[in-house]
């Protein structure tokens, strides 16, 4: 069984957890401004890593709430898990 930290809740089943990809994606500026090969990269174009990566949760089964986790993508191991807002924790990579 997997273990994630809700940052409101604490430790919680993996099962009780939804992830919605990846962390840290800013909208553009100006959208009106993209292209449509622009616009289509943001919308359905990721990073997906081997290893560390910055990732949006949502607790779906609990207090419903989102929260950004850092998981090593090779070992499942979740280094960190934080609100949305607060800054990005450093991990070793």
């Amino acid at each position: 069984m997997l273990l994630i930290d809700c940052p409101w809740c604490g430790r919680r089943d993996q099962l009780e957890f939804s992830c919605h990809g990846q962390a840290h994606i800013s909208r553009p500026q100006y959208p009106d401004r993209l292209s449509d090969e622009q616009w289509g990269d943001y919308v359905f174009f990721r990073d997906n890593p081997k290893g560390v990566h910055y990732e949006r949760w949502v607790h779906t089964h609990g207090c419903r709430r989102w929260f950004n986790a850092v998981r090593n993508t090779v070992t499942d191991e979740f280094l960190a898990t934080y609100k949305p807002g607060d800054p990005v924790p450093a991990v070793e990579q």
